[in-house]
Formats: structure tokens, C-alpha cells, sequence
């Protein structure tokens, strides 16, 4: 008796058909520019950041590779890998909203290892993987996903704001934060970026599946 073999069908058509999202261009502009010396992450602002493939020249985030942390459970810890986190993008508008949440006043992009405060841009840390950013002096990054929020970052917050209780502020920072923590991004073109210079955002074609 001959056997017969099927082929699992491993794109059935959905009741729902995909949506898809164009690409689109938005504009921008550099709020602030921020580097970190080499031994901490936490930033100090400049007036003009030099980045090569590696990154910024000099910063803590610099490298063309990276070890791997937590947030690569697939790999063991401390696997050298590619660095697709050179640079740390925020939004002044969604890091008030992060203040707000905690009670605080504010949150400095300095306190949490900001390299760019982008303004302009309304959600930005929903703007998708391979979003690029094109700087008016040459330089192109593009986006590799969201930053997402860690104890470290929030115990650095505690501490500049004075909090009493400076593990409860590090444990609320990750909470507070989701998805408005900004983005991380590695160097495509490299260059000089100045403060005040305009940008242009190309965000990709996207699909969505509406079940």
C-alpha cells in the first residue's frame, strides 16, 4: 500500500485579512545630546555627539560587539554578541509621563544613560524595529526595538530624585516605564550629530494581524 505525505499548510489564509501598514516619513529634531564616560552608564550632556561604526567614541554603550544579559535568555550569560545597543534614544513628553506615574517631578534622560532626546516624534518608543533616522549632517541610526526598563535604570532615578526607599523606587521604574522608555539603536552611517539638528524618520512598511 503506497503512503501518502501531506504538506502542512504553514500560511492558511486568515479569516482576517492582514493589514498592512505603509511606510511613511516623519520629522524631527536633536532636543539634547547626551555621552557617558566609559566606566558608568549614566550620561552627561554635550553639544554635539562623533559616532563611528562602533558607536559613540568613547561611551559606555561603544562597540561593535556586546555581552549578553537577561534580556537574551537564549544565550548564556556573557556571550559576545553583535552591539544593536549603541545608542539610547528618549522623548521628553513620555519621560513626564514616567515622572508622573512615580509622583516625581521629573526624570533626567541623564539619569537613565540617554545618548538622544528626540522631540517631535509623539510615541516614540512605539516606532517599530528598522525605523532609520536620518540626521540633516549625514549621520543615519537605525532603531533595533524598545529599551526596556530595568532596575538599574530605576534605582539611578531613585537616587538623583531622593527617594527613602531606594529599592522600591528601582522596582517601580520598570513598571512605570513600559513602553515609554525610549528606544535603542546602532550607528548605520556614521558622522556627527549636533544639538537642534533636524531629522528624518523613514519608518518601514509594517504588517499587522487583526484576529
Amino acid at each position: 500500500m503506497q503512503q501518502t505525505t501531506t504538506t502542512p499548510d504553514l500560511f492558511p489564509e486568515a479569516e482576517t485579512p492582514v493589514e498592512i501598514v505603509p511606510a511613511c516619513k516623519l520629522i524631527a529634531k536633536v532636543e539634547a545630546l547626551y555621552v557617558a564616560p566609559s566606566d558608568h552608564f549614566e550620561t552627561r550632556a554635550v553639544d554635539e555627539l562623533r559616532l563611528g561604526f562602533d558607536g559613540i567614541d568613547g561611551d559606555f554603550h561603544a562597540g561593535a560587539t556586546r555581552r549578553s544579559g537577561g534580556r537574551e535568555p537564549w544565550y548564556p550569560r556573557g556571550t559576545e554578541m553583535r552591539n544593536e545597543r549603541q545608542l539610547s534614544i528618549v522623548a521628553a513628553d513620555e519621560l513626564a509621563i514616567v515622572a508622573k506615574r512615580m509622583g516625581l517631578k521629573e526624570i533626567k534622560p541623564e539619569w537613565i544613560g540617554a545618548n538622544l532626546l528626540i522631540e517631535g516624534l509623539p510615541h516614540l518608543s512605539m516606532l517599530p524595529s528598522g525605523t532609520l533616522m536620518f540626521f540633516r549632517g549625514g549621520v543615519t541610526v537605525k532603531v533595533d526595538a524598545q529599551n526596556g526598563p530595568c532596575r538599574i535604570a530605576g534605582r539611578s532615578v531613585a537616587e538623583h530624585t531622593g527617594m527613602a526607599d531606594l529599592e522600591a523606587g528601582a522596582l517601580a521604574f520598570p513598571k512605570a516605564a513600559k513602553r515609554l522608555r525610549g528606544l535603542v539603536a546602532w550607528v548605520e552611517k556614521p558622522g556627527r550629530i549636533v544639538a537642534g539638528e533636524d531629522i528624518s524618520v523613514r519608518v518601514p512598511e509594517q504588517w499587522i494581524y487583526r484576529a
